[in-house]
């Protein structure tokens, strides 16, 4: 087979970037038979793709091709008009992987994933151009896609509910955590992290952008109930700042107890898994819950939501609660700290259940079940 990937998104450093490089890394890996052609549509980003197509050279079944082309000129020709065959740009291919941003037309088996339904659910949280972007993108995808790559059962559930798509033609692939996510067990780099946020031995930690779906007041709310029977507790919230939700306030105030990291580095954000005495995560919504898996993966236990992706993606390796429940959250914090051995033994286990190199391996039966059934 030739597999055409459009890999324009992966400049951006956003979760669908994450899952594009990593598939792509590890279907190179896995894969020696068939050909990759990887088109990156830019106008200001072609050093980065020179860059990084440079560091594909040692696979030789991948070519990778940089077209002058913005996002706004992709969902022009794409997703309005629905001209230019992805053909014109990488000659013959046997079977396309679309982008989450355009939806261009092709000759090829047509792939896509859909990753969640947030800007639906939630529109608050989503800008109106890319709302925008997305229906008009959907629209092409319900009309002519052949199979769908779903990455949990949840988001395949809302595809069959959302965009009336039959089940046979959806395949649910998880995701799996980065790599480069190792437990940090290194107490000279715990003490620097905990000097850098003034952090005493037990602290709770939350990773998300500030906005309205990660559910970050009622977080806070929970966290306040249990402080009388953790008086030295301070609760960590690591993420870029989003949507306002009322947390300004807070932030202004400085409370001592609650620290705003904003982003956090790689390095900085493995080692505050790590030494973490709970991460909390009870979202209103996800389409995996990647924070889930990296938790787990550096010791971490965990209390989410029962609801959407992330039960699945837990298991029975963490305390699931109501995302809706200020006192269930509470209930549940106080339960993964006093059970805190046990879930990190599940956590591991858990998370080694998912792995890149079995997303790969799955994705590429989908490709030739698509190619297949051309």
């Amino acid at each position: 087979m030739i597999i055409g990937i459009d890999i324009s998104q992966i400049v951006y450093g956003t979760g669908v970037s994450f899952y594009t490089s990593s598939l792509v890394e590890n279907l190179l890996k896995i894969d020696k038979t068939n050909e990759y052609r990887l088109l990156a549509g830019t106008l200001r980003q072609s050093v980065f793709f020179k860059d990084y197509f440079t560091s594909l050279k040692d696979f030789k079944n991948a070519k990778g091709k940089i077209v002058s082309f913005p996002p706004y000129l992709a969902d022009l020709f794409s997703n309005r008009l629905h001209l230019l065959p992805i053909e014109s740009f990488l000659d013959k291919i046997d079977v396309f992987h679309s982008s989450d941003w355009s939806q261009p037309p092709t000759r090829a088996a047509k792939i896509t994933t859909i990753h969640d339904f947030g800007f639906l659910k939630f529109p608050a949280t989503a800008h109106p151009k890319i709302k925008s972007v997305m229906a008009r993108r959907l629209k092409w995808v319900k009309k002519e896609v052949d199979m769908i790559i779903a990455i949990s059962e949840s988001t395949k559930k809302d595809i069959m509910e959302i965009l009336n798509i039959p089940e046979e033609k959806i395949k649910v692939v998880y995701e799996a955590a980065p790599n480069d996510v190792v437990q940090i067990k290194d107490q000279k780099k715990i003490n620097q992290i905990k000097n850098k946020y003034k952090l005493d031995d037990g602290f709770l930690l939350s990773v998300a952008t500030l906005e309205p779906r990660k559910n970050l007041k009622r977080i806070i709310l929970a966290f306040q109930k249990i402080k009388k029977d953790f008086p030295s507790m301070k609760l960590v919230i690591a993420g870029k700042s989003g949507w306002d939700q009322g947390l300004n306030e807070i932030i202004r105030q400085k409370q001592s107890d609650i620290v705003f990291t904003g982003y956090v580095n790689r390095d900085d954000l493995m080692t505050l898994y790590s030494s973490a005495s709970c991460f909390v995560f009870p979202s209103l919504y996800e389409g995996f819950g990647l924070p889930i898996l990296e938790a787990m993966k550096c010791g971490a236990p965990v209390v989410t939501s029962n609801v959407s992706s992330m039960s699945e993606i837990t298991g029975q390796a963490g305390v699931l609660v109501d995302p809706l429940s200020v006192e269930k959250i509470a209930q549940g914090i106080k339960k993964a700290i006093s059970d805190k051995e046990s879930l990190i033994k599940k956590g591991f286990k858990q998370a080694d259940s998912f792995s890149w190199e079995k997303t790969a391996k799955e994705t590429l039966e989908v490709y030739k079940k698509a190619v297949e059934n051309k």
